[in-house]
Order: structure tokens, then C-alpha cells, then sequence
């Protein structure tokens, strides 16, 4: 097989309140063929957001809009193509766009096409249903800026409950010689 498939890479600039830098990223493989809808699911899974039922939007620099217009919603705007049937085939090699996930939390993310496409056969040893998270980099921001507070769970307001100290293994059954009691003496 030719090399046919895009490769392009998803970086999240900001969201949630925050810009991001360095820019955590993906690198995801699709094929012309996989739609704009397959495409916002694969960079969800890949930014390892949980709450999928949010609006996502495309914006490109001729001003293009591609989205979930199909799923009822009325407040999109007129003239945006749907997601869930526009294919890839519309983008351009070096071509880049905005996915937007989550109006009311902004994640802005800037994509690019790379300038030369993918085999999946020989790059990846077989061709995916779906568009492929094959690479990546940076720390993955939670979906809703939460953070672990050790107690119980999650805790949205950091003001509220002081993150815990890290307990650098000592907390982990034994299974390893450097977790459990006297763990502290590997340093993290």
C-alpha cells in the first residue's frame, strides 16, 4: 500500500482557563477517507477526556466551520458542515486548522497536516477503522483542571483541600524493591 494516510499533529493550547507551554501533543494517522466526527473522538481519546457530550467545532483559515450539526443542537452557526460527514479528503498536505472541544471550557487545540502522508501498512503494520494516536508528547491537563487530593478524589477547588504531599512509594505494597516501607530512599 502507497503511502495515503494523513499524519497530523494535535496540540492543545489552551482550555479550561489556561495556555499551555510547552504544548502537550498527539500525533494522529487517518486515512481521507475517516470523517471530521472520527477525527474530534480520536483527539478526545488521545487528550483523555472522559466527558465526551460537548460540543467540538473545526475553524479553518477560509473561514470553513465543520461540526456536530446533525446531533440537534441548535446553536450552531449557518453554513457549518457536518462532522459526522464531511471526510478528511478536504484537507491539504501542511494545512492547518483549530479543533475547538468544549465551547463553555475553550480547549483550543492547533493542528497540523504533515507535509508528507503515512502507510499505515508499513508504519504501523495494519490500517485502523479509526484515525490512529501513534505518537506523543507532554502532559495530558484534566478535562475540568482537577487535581488528586488523596482523600477522596478529586477536588475541583484546590483552595479548598491542600494537595497531599507525595509519598514517594512508600505507599505501594512491596512488589518492587524500591516501593513500600523504605522506599524513600530511591528519590523520585
Amino acid at each position: 500500500m502507497a503511502a495515503t494516510w494523513y499524519s497530523i499533529t494535535v496540540e492543545v493550547v489552551s482550555g479550561h482557563g489556561q495556555t499551555f507551554w510547552p504544548r502537550p501533543g498527539r500525533m494522529i494517522a487517518a486515512s481521507r477517507a475517516h470523517t471530521f466526527q472520527q477525527l474530534a473522538e480520536s483527539i478526545d481519546t488521545a487528550f483523555a477526556r472522559w466527558d465526551p457530550a460537548h460540543l467540538h467545532s473545526f475553524k479553518f483559515a477560509d473561514d470553513t466551520l465543520i461540526g456536530p450539526i446533525d446531533r440537534g443542537w441548535d446553536d450552531t452557526e449557518e453554513g457549518t458542515l457536518a462532522s459526522s460527514k464531511t471526510k478528511l479528503s478536504r484537507l491539504k498536505l501542511g494545512e492547518q486548522f483549530v479543533y475547538e472541544f468544549d465551547f463553555g471550557d475553550e480547549w483550543l487545540h492547533i493542528c497540523t497536516v504533515a507535509p508528507k502522508k503515512v502507510d499505515p501498512w508499513f508504519d504501523f503494520g495494519y490500517a485502523p477503522t479509526q484515525p490512529l494516536v501513534y505518537s506523543g508528547w507532554g502532559t495530558i491537563p484534566d478535562q475540568y483542571g482537577r487535581r488528586w487530593n488523596g482523600d477522596d478524589g478529586w477536588d475541583e477547588d484546590e483552595d479548598e483541600k491542600p494537595v497531599h504531599e507525595n509519598p514517594h512509594r512508600t505507599d505501594l505494597p512491596p512488589l518492587m524493591p524500591w516501593w513500600g516501607p523504605g522506599a524513600d530512599r530511591y528519590p523520585d
